[in-house]
């Protein structure tokens, strides 16, 4: 069948599907349940027919995201099973994370010895950082206010969970603060964030999956290495610029396991919270997500159109690396394939291996926007009227403190406690809206992603070294699987013998 024949199929299925679906949930004709859980099957048949037609590792991956969905609609104590599936590939792609980090900078630093071009990349990179994230933070504030979402809402029948037990504070930094008068609290939780933005054992930081703490230290370590003469120098450069295409090359590899771990995660989320909680919290939801999408057109996409960036073949480029940060809320599955989308995009990969990882930790746009909504959220839902200028405050904290925030998931609530706790804001608020703060999650990664992948295309035209021409190259084997497969049945090349 042809691939044609198959998409106007698919095409065909969808659209009345979502007849039939609207017909149910808005009760205009009364639609059995049992006919809604064959409409979906029949559905999930089709998308599956389609994506074997396509053999596309993209179509996978949203083929099994949706299939996730019906998994957890109709059997939930199985879809909550399935919850270890997408913890094993998050798992599996952390193990990329420290060594393509540490290999892609070193050798962009280190193999053209031009520290200049980084000091540069350095302060535009944090200028754009800047500004993008405190755009998202305003956004975010007047979405909340527009919307007026947690004005009026019955706190004792919202979902509830217990709140994370890590303190935004280490025990040590608590008891130095009971030293310091309170007044001069600010700066030293201010100067903690820079002392942790260094590594005392990069093993240690690599295993916890510190990527701020990589990212210096492979700076510094690349700096260092330029400093070299260059017979000392070319060995660990060679070996650096040959993990990195492993690397890249392993990232293939795990990413054949992306479509069974990312429908996992979905079939978890929907097993485990239900479609009803939306109706809970809808306006929060909306109100979240109406705010990225503005963010998305009133800030980002202005940006690509000024950069004259090619909209289709970037949306074309960074679906798949979003498509896994939406399923799984962690930016850091989706790091290694923004990297390798980005570099085929056109941006170097020394660009890209400094903005991405500098990115997770200062470029976190749609966390921004989250916490900002959300701080307002909670006054609001307590009662608590905040005049201009108390939201104001609000939103310079959280442009120090959403800085560095783990790029996985839920590490945002714990900035949303220490803001809430810092301003006299009521905490058990925020565990009534933990139930829905995954569905919120997915979203904000998703912008956290895009917003990172553009930031590498911004330096890349700032610094003059964006390849024109690459975005409209048609690559065959997008995925590696032709490449994979081949090895996988001739063996790798052999080497020509003398």
């Amino acid at each position: 069948m042809s691939k044609k024949t198959t998409g106007y199929i698919l095409l065909i299925t969808i659209a009345l599907a979502s007849i039939i679906t609207l017909l149910y949930e808005f009760n205009i004709v009364a639609v059995p349940a049992t006919v809604m859980v064959v409409v979906r099957w029949v559905t999930a048949a089709v998308l599956v027919l389609n994506a074997l037609v396509r053999r596309n590792l993209t179509t996978w991956i949203l083929t099994c995201m949706i299939l996730g969905i019906f998994i957890g609609l109709d059997l939930p104590n199985a879809a909550r099973a399935l919850q270890p599936l997408s913890q094993g590939f998050i798992k599996l792609v952390k193990t990329i994370v420290g060594p393509i980090l540490f290999s892609t900078l070193v050798f962009g630093i280190a193999g053209h010895s031009d520290l200049k071009q980084v000091g540069r990349m350095a302060w535009k990179s944090m200028l754009y950082f800047f500004l993008a994230t405190t755009c998202a933070i305003f956004i975010g504030l007047a979405a909340i206010n527009l919307t007026q979402a947690g004005v009026g809402i019955d706190i004792e029948h919202m979902p509830h969970e217990e709140l994370p037990t890590t303190s935004a504070v280490s025990e040590a930094d608590k008891v130095a603060l009971e030293h310091i008068d309170e007044s001069a609290h600010w700066l030293f939780k201010f100067t903690t964030f820079f002392r942790d933005t260094f590594p005392e054992n990069i093993v240690k930081s690599i295993y916890e999956n510190k990527v701020l703490q990589i990212v210096v230290f492979a700076v510094i370590f690349g700096i260092g290495l330029a400093m070299v003469e260059e017979k000392k120098r070319k060995p660990l450069v060679d070996f650096t610029e040959s993990l990195s295409e492993a690397m890249f090359k392993f990232t293939n590899l795990v990413m054949l396991f992306a479509p069974i771990g990312v429908g996992a995660a979905m079939a978890y989320t929907v097993g485990h919270l239900g479609v009803d909680i939306l109706k809970n919290l809808f306006m929060l939801l909306a109100t979240l997500y109406l705010a990225l999408i503005m963010f998305l057109l009133v800030v980002l996409l202005p940006v690509a159109l000024y950069l004259k960036v090619p909209i289709k073949q970037f949306v074309n480029a960074i679906k798949e690396p979003v498509s896994i940060a939406f399923a799984t809320t962690s930016s850091d599955a989706a790091l290694p394939k923004a990297m390798s989308a980005m570099e085929k995009f056109g941006v170097p990969r020394r660009i890209v291996s400094f903005v991405i990882p500098t990115g997770y930790s200062f470029n976190l746009d749609g966390t921004s926007l989250y916490l900002s909504l959300a701080s307002i959220f909670v006054a609001q839902a307590a009662g608590i009227d905040l005049s201009f200028g108390q939201q104001l405050a609000i939103a310079f904290t959280l442009m120090i403190t959403s800085k560095g925030v783990a790029a996985v998931p839920r590490a945002s609530l714990i900035v949303l406690i220490a803001t809430a706790d810092q301003f006299g804001l009521p905490v058990f608020v925020i565990a009534a809206i933990l139930g829905i703060d995954e569905l919120m999650d997915m979203a904000r990664t998703s912008v956290n992603v895009i917003g990172n992948c553009l930031a590498t295309v911004v330096v890349a035209k700032w610094e003059g070294e964006f390849d024109e021409a690459a975005p409209f190259h048609v690559d065959s084997d997008e995925d590696g699987i032709k490449e994979i497969a081949e090895v996988i049945e001739e063996g790798p090349e052999n080497e020509t013998r003398s």
